[in-house]
This record gives structure tokens, C-alpha cells and sequence, in this order.
């Protein structure tokens, strides 16, 4: 049957009882041309352990798209970042429904069967899962549902489309039940403004280059909370209408047994009793190996009390009621007592410590030191052809990422004997996190490839955030364009009661005995990302602008530092790759290449430089590793283009060696206002033919007071018009359009 539901600005259509009729819950949703198969399976065995074993995978099928997968193996293989992102997404909106004690093996899966372009992957499979596992026999009585929010020209829209949101300046995505948000992540997105500024010269037919200003659009905490709360109202409609459609159709519960609790009320008093010094002991053991291993030992303690052996407690029950008391004396301290097992106050952030460009060989680098929580940050330039290439169903053809950032989180930062393996869901969860939040002030037209690399060498809560503050100063270090500096800081929440407490930079003691943690990232201006899970029922709008603004305070100090550290930082120049880009006239191109490209040959050897031509644009891109050799090889360049072009004979092959005549460069006066015909079109202008017979430049810039997007719509070949001399300098002219 199917079962059409109008929405939050999408027709949702759910076929119920078509496809997957074995597993314990299945359906089909289609959303314009989207469609997506969900399906959960359980088995009837329990797990030795006492967790709630889910697995989500949500893979897309190239045929959604009609596509043949890429690569050696014509075959859907490795999940792709974004697949593997989504998986969490999903896990970490509906983990938090499944009743306490359920320990079978549970397996989600989300299949994209056919793919719209404009349609939001994410929202359609978190909802389709959520409305398999709601119609299974899972007793999981709750609808959980996805959105997105996005602002276009001021505006709030709920579920913007995949091109709306390419026009948006937030990215807020939301689930929640039609009580309570479970899980939010959001990001600003940059844009160019309209307003026009100049910067120092790189196109040698001008003297001065123009460009559109680079917004960061920064989210203030109000306006943030705006956004949650519009995405709060849509997803409590949304509940709404699913649990109408979907409670008759949902099978009965499954008669399932559960973990019984490991609380033990005996061994409880008992701890209380006897223990309650050497527990708070061991909370002071900020390292987690340190604390872990002397809870213990404690617990090795009271299972040789004569009480012990005669009652025969085991060691599992007396572990969890050990926990359980730490984690009560954990959140009495911060409640009661506004202080925290460390000793600081609520709002006090870790001591702090920077040092850049420790690496003598990297382009840029930064230890980041905050309390037991230390990030070594590297970046490394390169070249557009050094680009991550992937592939999305909702986009054609293959994209390239300019903006990497890798995190890696190996045993012994947390004092394990682990090895060393493929990031996981976690560390490209935490990379992604970083990388949304630092990409706001880096320039969207910038010549470089860009790698961030995080080693975590120390943990002890939100290793994430160090990476944002470290890899804002290593980007820095590495001599980039940085607009301006990006600290984060992870929050947590602790709730007993009516009474509540928020802390600022947690552990991982707190991250772990608290009720939320989030993480907020952003400049002195606003926020540029953040994310939230919240592991209680709802949290009122008051505790949440309470903790935005605390998390602020945090941010701002953290800065501080920061910006003393950026004030001390000395680039290495000496390693550092250069890069330049000019503008030359689009026919001089054929002059630099030279006959069967001897030319650019011979500047590529001499200069040891690699150059890429655009000759649509007259683009000349120079990469190297030394600069003095590159501007060098820019100078020639420049040079070559310089010098008048041999005409070709009348036959057209090969060149006129009779000497041109050398006719004298006529002279006007700066403003002087003259007819002119239009001769040639670029993209970055048109060349004019002015009196005299020779041509100025007539930038796209100056075309009109707007941003010109293609200046064929404003100018034609052979077309009168009138310019004014901006500058001469000898043959090369400036102009600008006469209104």
C-alpha cells in the first residue's frame, strides 16, 4: 500500500509491505524522483555485553543515478565519506528510541535506489529509517524525523532543495521525535558579496585586480536558536503526520527479554560505606587509562571483602555500581558544589599552549596543547591537480576537493595498546566537523590545494575542537590567506533534578556522566559550525541559550591565546611552494606555448616550474617549489607576451619575416572620455579598439555597477561604444564603460 504524506515542503510517498517483506521492517519512500529502500533485521540471540549492538549502513547504488561505478572494480565496494557520514548521522538519531536492556544484534540498512538531483539524500534516509524501525517488532515506539534548514535572502526555508542550499548561507540539519531534538549539526556557508574591493596586482594588463568580497556568514547564537526553532516546529508536524500513517500499520512488539540492570542496591551502600574516599581518588586521575585503572583496582578490592565472597557478588555487578557511584559523585560535585572532578569552575577552560611551526620540513604545523588533550595539526599545500576526486549521485561528473581534513585518533593518545587502523566512522566524523568549521574563512578562490592533517597525540575530552584551533593557526603557519582565526570548544550539559549546570570545555569523564555534549566552533563574529547530541529528553529553549552564550565566553578567551600565537608565528618561506596566476590577452597564448611548444618547454627547465594555460580565459597558472624561481618564470612570461606577435603570411603558413611598421603608441589623458569599436570578447572583459588604432582592456568590472556574470550580455563584437581612460601605461590601457 502506499501512503502519500505532504510535509515540510516535500511530498513523501511510502510503499508499506512491497519489497523486503522478510526483514522485521521495510519500506520504499520515493520523493520526486528519489527512491530509497530501508530495511531492519534482528537476530533472536542476545549479546554478551550489555549495549544497544546496531549497525546502519547506508549505501548508494551507482544505478540510482545511471552510472557504472569508477575504478578497476565495476562494482559498488568501500563506502564514500559521504555514505559513511550519513551511516552516523542515522546511528546517532535513533540510537538513543531502543528501551534499556536491548541487546540483539540489529541491522539497518539504506539502500538509494533511484537518485533526484535536487532532492536531500540525508533527510530521505533518515526518514525512511526511522519508518522502518518504527513498523518493525522492535518495540521502538517513537517516529524520528529529519531536516534541513537553510537561509536564502534573509529567509528560513525548511528542506531546501540541493540548489537552493548552493544559494544558502546556514546548513542546519536537525532530528528529533515530536517531544524532543535528538541530534543537530550545523554549518555557515560562505558566499561572495556583491560589494567590489581591490587587491595588489596579479594580471600584468591591469594595474590593480578586482574582486567580490568573501563573507564567512557567521551564525549569532540567537540566530541559531531562531533556526532550531524553526526546525523544531517542522519535525513536530512531521512526527505528527508519521505516527497518524503509520501507528495502525505497525506490527506488534516482539515479546523480547532484556538485560537485567547490574545495579546492585547491597553493593551500593557498601561502596558508599567503605569505598567513597578511594572513589573520589580515583575520579582525580584525569588521565582515562589512569582513572580506569584505578576504579580497578578498587573493584579487585571488594571482591576479596569477606562480604563479597559470602554474598558471591560478581565482578560485572560490583563494576557498574562502582561506575554508577563515580558517575553520581561526578555530577553531585558539579551540581552541588559547582566544581568539577579537576578542580576548575564550571566556566573555566584548561590551561593553554601553542607551539607553530615545529615541523621544519612541513609547509605549516602547530602543537595544540589544552589540559591532557593535545593536537599535532600539519598542512600541506599543493596544486589544483592534487584535488581529492569523488564522485556524489546527486551531482554529474566527478568533483575535486580543494579543502582536506584528516583526523587520526591512534591508541596511545588514550594510553591503549591498540593498532593502528583505517579511519572510522568517528575519526572522519570528528575531520568532517573540523573541516565544516574552518572552511567559512578560507578563500573560495584560492589557488591552492589545501591538507589538513590532525594527530592526536594526547585525549581527555574533544580532541575535535583541538583540531579546529590548532589547524586555524597551521593554515596560518603555512603562510594561507586565513580571513580570520576559528577556535572550538566542547560543552557539556548535567541536569539532576530542577537544578542544572553547563560546562565549559569537558573531559572525558563529564563528556561520558553528563547528560548533552556539544561542540561549538566558530570566529569572534559568530559561529561557523556546530554540533549537538543530546542523550536526555528535551532541553528548553532558556538552557540552550544559556549554554550558546557560555560557550561564547569559552570561544572569545580561547581566541585570545590564539590570536598571541598568530602575533608569534614566523612563516618558512624557504618551504614553502609558490603559486601565481595573471591574466595575459588570450592570443599571446600560442606565443608562450611556442612552435610545437618549445618555448614553454624551455621555461618549464630553466625555471623548474610546472605551468597550466587557459586559453579561453588567458590564464597562466606557475607552480614551483621556489619562489624567486617562479616569479622569475612569471617576468619571462610576461615578457614574451609583451613583445609584438609576428603576423603569418598571407597563405597562413608559417611566419612573415618582413619587418612590421613600427606606428607610435598614441597618448591620452587619464578620464579622457573617446569612441571606440569592441573588437574581442573574454571571459574577464573585452578589448576595445580605441582612436590610433590601438586596444585598451575594458575590465569586467567596469562594465557596469553589478557583478557581470558573462560580459557577452552587455557587449557584442563591432559594437560602438563610449570608454573613459582609467590609465595608460605605455601600451596597455585601462577602461571603464560610460554610462
Amino acid at each position: 500500500m502506499e501512503y502519500k504524506i505532504d510535509v515540510n515542503n516535500q511530498v513523501e510517498i511510502y510503499d508499506i509491505g512491497k519489497v523486503a517483506k522478510q526483514a522485521a521492517g521495510s519500506v520504499l519512500l520515493k520523493i520526486k524522483n528519489t527512491v530509497i529502500l530501508a530495511a531492519i533485521s534482528r537476530d533472536d540471540e542476545q549479546v554478551d555485553g550489555n549495549f544497544v549492538p546496531l549497525t546502519v549502513q547506508y549505501i548508494e547504488k551507482a544505478y540510482a543515478a545511471g552510472r557504472i561505478p569508477g575504478g578497476f572494480i565495476k562494482r559498488e565496494t568501500k563506502p564514500s565519506d559521504f555514505e559513511t557520514l550519513t551511516s552516523r548521522v542515522i546511528d546517532r538519531s535513533l540510537r538513543p528510541l531502543f528501551p534499556d536492556g536491548y541487546a540483539y544484534p540489529t541491522q539497518l540498512t539504506v539502500f538509494v535506489l533511484s537518485c533526484d538531483p535536487e532532492v536531500d539524500l540525508q533527510v530521505a534516509a533518515l526518514n525512511a529509517a526511522s519508518a522502518a524501525l518504527f513498523l518493525s517488532d522492535i518495540p521502538v515506539n517513537k517516529v524520528v524525523s529529519g531536516v534541513r534548514i537553510g537561509k536564502i535572502d534573509g529567509e528560513l526555508i525548511v528542506n531546501p532543495t540541493n540548489s537552493e542550499l548552493k544559494n544558502s548561507s546556514l546548513d542546519l540539519y536537525v532530528a528529533g521525535t515530536k517531544e524532543e531534538l535528538l541530534m543537530i549539526e550545523m554549518r555557515s556557508i560562505p558566499s561572495m558579496d556583491t560589494e567590489v574591493v581591490t587587491t595588489a596586482s596579479i594580471d600584468p594588463m591591469l594595474s590593480e585586480n578586482v574582486f567580490v568580497n568573501q563573507s564567512s556568514n557567521e551564525f549569532t547564537e540567537d540566530e541559531i536558536l531562531e533556526a532550531i526553532d524553526k526546525a523544531q516546529s517542522a519535525i513536530t508536524e512531521a512526527t505528527k503526520a508519521y505516527e497518524e500513517t503509520f501507528t495502525p500499520l505497525k506490527k506488534e512488539d516482539a515479546s523480547l527479554e532484556y538485560k537485567a540492570s547490574l545495579e546492585d542496591d547491597e553493593v551500593y551502600e557498601y561502596i558508599e560505606k567503605n569505598y567513597a574516599d578511594e572513589v573520589k581518588n580515583a575520579i582525580s586521575q584525569m588521565a582515562k587509562s589512569e582513572r580506569a585503572s584505578e576504579l580497578n583496582n578498587i573493584v579487585k578490592k571488594i571482591l576479596t571483602d569477606d562480604i563479597a565472597e559470602k554474598e558471591g557478588w560478581e565482578e560485572e555487578v560490583v563494576k557498574n555500581v562502582i561506575n554508577e557511584y563515580k558517575k553520581k559523585i561526578v555530577r553531585q560535585m558539579i551540581i552541588e558544589d559547582g566544581k568539577r572532578a579537576d578542580g576548575r569552575g564550571l566556566k573555566d577552560v584548561r590551561p593553554i599552549s601553542i607551539e607553530t611551526n615545529l615541523l621544519p620540513n612541513a609547509h605549516g604545523s602547530c602543537l595544540f596543547t589544552r589540559g591532557q588533550t593535545q593536537a599535532l595539526v600539519v598542512v600541506t599545500l599543493g596544486n589544483d591537480k592534487d584535488g581529492q576526486m569523488y564522485e556524489l549521485l546527486t551531482e554529474k561528473g566527478t568533483q575535486t576537493d580543494t579543502f582536506m581534513v584528516n583526523y587520526n585518533f591512534p591508541g596511545f593518545s588514550v594510553g591503549e595498546a591498540s593498532p593502528l587502523r583505517a579511519p572510522g566512522r568517528r575519526e572522519l566524523g570528528h575531520g568532517n566537523l573540523a573541516r565544516r568549521a574552518l572552511e567559512p574563512v578560507i578563500e573560495m578562490d584560492r589557488l591552492q590545494t589545501i591538507r589538513v592533517v590532525s594527530e592526536i597525540l594526547e585525549s581527555n575530552g574533544s580532541s575535535s575542537q583541538a583540531t579546529i584551533c590548532g589547524a586555524s593557526l597551521a593554515l596560518k603557519a603555512a603562510g594561507v590567506n586565513v580571513k580570520k582565526l576559528v577556535a572550538g570548544i566542547a560543552m557539556g550539559l548535567v541536569f539532576e533534578g530542577d537544578k542544572h549546570a553547563v560546562l565549559t570545555d569537558i573531559m572525558g569523564l563529564e563528556d561520558h556522566d553528563g547528560d548533552m555534549d556539544f561542540k561549538v566552533a566558530g570566529t569572534k563574529d559568530g559561529v561557523t559550525a556546530l554540533q549537538m547530541d543530546i542523550k536526555l529528553g528535551g532541553v528548553s529553549r532558556d538552557v540552550l541559550q544559556e549554554a550558546l552564550y557560555q560557550a561564547k565566553e569559552g570561544r572569545l578567551h580561547i581566541l585570545e591565546i590564539m590570536e598571541d600565537a598568530d602575533s608569534k608565528i614566523e612563516v618558512n618561506n624557504a618551504v614553502l611552494p609558490k603559486l601565481e596566476l595573471f591574466s595575459v590577452d588570450p592570443s599571446k597564448i600560442v606565443d608562450i606555448i611556442g612552435q610545437a611548444g618549445k618555448t614553454i618547454r624551455e621555461i618549464i627547465e630553466k625555471f623548474e616550474v610546472s605551468i597550466d594555460l587557459d586559453r579561453d580565459k588567458g590564464e597562466v597558472k606557475i607552480a614551483g617549489d621556489d619562489k624567486t624561481k617562479v616569479e622569475a618564470a612569471k617576468e619571462h612570461i610576461n615578457e614574451i607576451v609583451s613583445r609584438p606577435s609576428r603576423g603569418r603570411d598571407q597563405r597562413g603558413g608559417g611566419r612573415d619575416r618582413r619587418p612590421r611598421d613600427n606606428k607610435p603608441i598614441p597618448k591620452f589623458v587619464q578620464d579622457e572620455v573617446v569612441d571606440g569599436v569592441v573588437k574581442r570578447i573574454v571571459d574577464f572583459g573585452a578589448f576595445v579598439e580605441l582612436p590610433g588604432g590601438i586596444d585598451g582592456l575594458l575590465h569586467v568590472s567596469k562594465i557596469a555597477d553589478h557583478r557581470v556574470e558573462r560580459v557577452s550580455d552587455y557587449l557584442e563584437i563591432d559594437q560602438k561604444v563610449r570608454v573613459r581612460i582609467l590609465k595608460q601605461n605605455g601600451s596597455k590601457i585601462e577602461l571603464a564603460l560610460e554610462k
